[in-house]
């Protein structure tokens, strides 16, 4: 499949300057606001078809996302923006040093399918802000949400400011290799790989926003109940399709069978005796994923749930005990309604079990111990940590959002969003009116007294 899209003829648009003007930005960001407002039923309809969202879910996890984000961004546009004076050193006097926000230029967006519509468009929100042109390709897994954001991209927006370019895994494979100024990615870490690949052929700065195991751990002194609902709230979101949903629990041994019976009971109150039947239930996002999450469900004990139809795309929330740590379910990222629970004994035993695992991009615990949340920080590492709650850090947008390692690479979100899409310029201007020699040949001073003009001067 063609790529029908020239970014020669777009930048040459982009390098008139029209999107340096914060007015400009603020204007863009506001008809975003504005497409999304007056499309909201559209929206949820797309949302609906290709995942099965309710309409509650789908706005407060999509468009109220996004909405929130260019308020946000809106806000604190001219203070992230503003040239930032820094300090000069003596020996550099008299002068003026500074860091200039610019933007990148033309940038590549390729979004996921789980969450279509907000982890495409979040990133459009600090790439604009940025003052950036943007080409975005939204997921072909999610057609109905792709179709929608085709449609506001050629109603609401200039070409050289979005683009919106549609198609399968190839298409975005052919957009990966155009020298974009920055790429922006969201989804898994295998794909993410092949992207960062095809980059680097043109030296293009990436962000990958990627996933892994997220692991949750609930210690002895937790109120079970609360963790309970929590952990079963950030799990079933979605179906279990969100990046840092909890992947799977660590429960202290003695808790493991309470755990399990608050989890069950709080499944039946959020979705009801038979959740197929629940307006407040996602489902999986092909049968493909469904097939591929229906193959766990015999590698362990059924706590509750396992009940699947391949028509509807629906598997039930499951709970699962007496899971192998060798078994597939535990090695590979579960990305669905799946909870494996898992004793331990000692927090030592839980992080090294923790430690043995790719770095996650979430890790939570619930515990009101500091001495264990302080441990847990010092002896682990993840994307971003969230103790006694699931999934409620990426709400902050003070909190820059990103994972390490095979989670991912750089963050965003807020002010770090707009860092991502921005270019620092560091900016010195000196004065012509006076020229010391020294520093010019030919050398008249020792290398002893050299490093003590160093020391002074540059030290300063």
């Amino acid at each position: 499949m063609g790529v029908n899209y020239s970014l020669e003829n777009v930048r040459s648009l982009w390098e008139t300057g029209i999107t340096l003007p914060l007015s400009f930005r603020r204007e863009q960001l506001l008809t975003l606001q504005h497409a999304i407002e007056v499309n909201e039923g559209v929206i949820l309809d797309a949302l609906r078809a290709d995942l099965g969202k309710p309409p509650c879910e789908a706005y407060a996890s999509e468009l109220g996302f996004v909405l929130a984000d260019i308020q946000y961004a809106l806000k604190h546009l001219a203070a992230w923006a503003r040239p930032q004076r820094h300090h000069t050193p003596l020996g550099l006097q008299p002068a003026r040093s500074s860091v200039h926000p610019q933007p990148y230029g033309i940038v590549l967006i390729i979004g996921p399918w789980n969450y279509p519509f907000a982890l495409t468009l979040s990133p459009l929100v600090s790439a604009l802000a940025a003052g950036n042109g943007v080409c975005m390709k939204p997921s072909e897994f999610a057609p109905q949400v792709s179709a929608v954001l085709a449609r506001l991209a050629r109603e609401y927006f200039r070409p050289d400011i979005l683009t919106v370019i549609e198609g399968d895994a190839t298409v975005a494979g052919t957009l990966a290799r155009l020298p974009f100024d920055k790429i922006f990615f969201t989804g898994s870490t295998a794909v993410g790989r092949r992207v960062l690949e095809a980059a680097a052929a043109n030296l293009i700065p990436v962000t990958l926003e990627l996933g892994g195991k997220s692991p949750c751990i609930v210690c002895d002194d937790a109120d079970l109940r609360v963790a309970a609902r929590r952990i079963a709230w950030g799990k079933f979101l979605n179906a279990g399709q969100t990046c840092v949903a909890p992947d799977h629990v660590w429960v202290q041994a003695s808790c493991l069978r309470p755990l399990v019976e608050h989890l069950t009971a709080t499944i039946q109150t959020f979705y009801g005796p038979n959740p197929q039947q629940s307006p407040d239930y996602s489902r999986i996002i092909n049968l493909h994923h469904l097939q591929r999450l229906t193959a766990y469900l015999g590698q362990g004990h059924l706590e509750c749930g396992g009940q699947h139809d391949l028509n509807d795309r629906y598997l039930a929330p499951t709970i699962m005990t007496g899971v192998p740590l060798a078994a597939s379910i535990m090695q590979e990222e579960i990305f669905g309604p799946i909870l494996p629970v898992l004793p331990f004994n000692t927090l030592d035993e839980v992080i090294k079990q923790v430690r043995t695992q790719p770095r996650p991009l979430a890790l939570y615990a619930f515990t009101e111990n500091r001495a264990t949340q302080t441990r847990l920080l010092a002896e682990t590492s993840s994307g971003g940590v969230c103790f006694n709650d699931t999934v409620s850090h990426i709400l902050a947008r003070d909190l820059p959002f990103g994972g390490i390692g095979a989670s991912g690479m750089g963050a965003y979100h807020g002010k770090a969003g707009f860092d991502a899409f921005t270019h620092y310029r560091s900016v010195m201007t000196r004065s012509l009116h006076w020229d010391p020699g020294f520093k010019y040949p030919p050398v008249t001073t020792s290398l002893v007294a050299m490093k003590r003009i160093y020391r002074f001067l540059l030290g300063s």
